[in-house]
């Protein structure tokens, strides 16, 4: 079985996105901003090109870090999001406001990096549980029936045939989950760790955990008579069977090749770490979070519970509006390790009209599939899908340009009275035209105040 899982990656690694699929994927999702998509698509594919390279090169061949510049609502964190569902490798978002220096009080850049191994543990451990799920499932229902229909003694113990008889009779049974709400006792066991807490750099850290995975078998084990349902039991031994069959040796080996080669971190609000060339106060600290962030994007090795993990081939994806400030206030030697920058355009009314409806995940099509629920057929007309877009831009232009965000606003105010009632005895229709939306929304629009607090 795991030399099959094994060809089946291999395959698929073979066969990997190019960056026209990469961007006819993201389209699915975003309107515009075909250059910011491009160079984005551009990178994951080097990201596959470079596990092909044979020859010592391959270790010379450092990705280019990309910083995405525009205004907020127009699709940078949206980019980041589809891009961990593309990536098929360890991705992590992390905004660059939470960061501080060295020596004061907040978590350390590195912590990314930690962060960054964690999900590469937690997605070759899922890969592995697949890889041995039929296996568990088996273990797991034999040991729930030994405890259901346990061996008699030798004294009374009855015919074999009659006894695996009953015993498959149990199974199909357990198996359909006819079982599910019946009470057994069990052995739970767990290690018993005290609770520590260290403080450190990044703060205050539950160290137990570590402890754990340091120790493993080492730590004593206690096990306690625990009352509970066949199905949740079901789980409890299943869990227990993935950690006998799955070597996590091998799995924080293999993690950490993939965070170390093809891991991605996008690192959000870049530009509120800009200072102001104020040499007291808190630009201080911003300036001192961008020199701590130097090495980890030059390429250092950080310190986690699983080992050394080297940064060197982790690709860096920065985002930020840049209202006031601009990617060239960076400190020069940041500005160095990301040599590509995307400017991503603003949104336009026609924009707007795009993303209501085109979008897998638009909003039109979110809020159908809600009111559905309650028994409401929301029908939108090519009118009304105009006149909300128009409101949205209006409102961006007169108060605060906040993006696609505002058609969020726009439409939970316009739905407002369809959202706040229950469900509806028989199936009720509701077309929304744009002279529903002029009644609702017109007075709104007109008063800037009002806008400003409402939309």
């Amino acid at each position: 079985m795991e030399e099959r899982a094994l060809r089946q990656e291999s395959s698929l690694d073979n066969t990997f996105l190019t960056p026209e699929e990469i961007v006819a994927r993201l389209d699915k999702y975003i309107i515009g901003q075909n250059e910011a998509k491009k160079a984005v698509a551009i990178a994951l594919r080097n990201r596959w090109r470079r596990q092909q390279v044979k020859d010592e090169i391959k270790n010379e061949i450092y990705p280019n870090n990309i910083i995405l510049i525009g205004p907020t609502g127009i699709g940078k964190t949206e980019i980041a999001r589809r891009l961990a569902g593309l990536a098929r490798a360890p991705f992590i978002k992390v905004e660059a406001s939470r960061f501080t220096e060295v020596g004061y009080v907040g978590r350390d850049v590195e912590s990314m990096v930690r962060d960054l191994m964690e999900i590469a543990v937690s997605m070759v451990r899922r890969e592995k549980t697949k890889q041995v799920a039929e296996k568990v499932q088996q273990f797991a229902e034999e040991r729930m029936l030994d405890i259901l229909l346990p061996l008699p003694a030798k004294s009374s113990r009855p015919n074999s045939d009659t006894y695996e008889a009953t015993r498959e009779k149990m199974k199909g049974l357990l198996r359909q989950g006819k079982l599910d709400e019946r009470i057994v006792e069990m052995e739970a066991s767990r290690q018993i760790v005290p609770f520590v807490e260290i403080f450190s750099q990044a703060g205050i850290e539950e160290f137990s955990v570590a402890l754990e995975e340091a120790f493993g078998a080492k730590l004593p084990k206690g096990k306690k008579k625990r009352k509970m349902p066949v199905k949740e039991g079901l789980r409890y031994l299943q869990n227990e069977e993935i950690e006998k069959l799955i070597d996590m040796d091998e799995v924080i080996n293999e993690a950490r090749r993939r965070a170390k080669d093809s891991g991605i971190i996008f690192i959000d609000e870049i530009d509120k770490i800009v200072g102001g060339g104020i040499t007291s106060g808190p630009d201080v600290s911003r300036e001192g979070v961008q020199r701590d962030l130097l090495p980890i994007v030059e390429g250092t090795s950080v310190m986690t519970k699983y080992g050394m993990i080297e940064s060197d081939h982790i690709l860096f994806i920065a985002a930020g509006a840049f209202h006031n400030k601009k990617p060239s206030d960076l400190i020069p030697e940041l500005q160095g390790r990301f040599p590509i920058r995307v400017e991503l355009s603003p949104l336009t009314r026609e924009d707007f009209q795009r993303i209501l409806v085109e979008p897998e995940n638009s909003l039109i099509k979110q809020y159908v599939a809600l009111l559905a629920t309650e028994k409401i057929q929301l029908e939108f007309t090519n009118d009304a899908i105009d006149a909300i877009a128009e409101i949205a831009a209006k409102v961006n232009e007169s108060t605060e340009n906040i993006g696609a965000r505002r058609l969020h606003t726009v439409m939970t105010k316009l739905l407002e009275e369809l959202l706040y009632v229950g469900p509806q005895p028989v199936l009720k229709k509701v077309k929304i035209t744009d002279r529903y939306i002029n009644n609702k929304l017109s007075n709104i629009v007109r008063d800037v105040d009002m806008s400003r607090y409402i939309l």
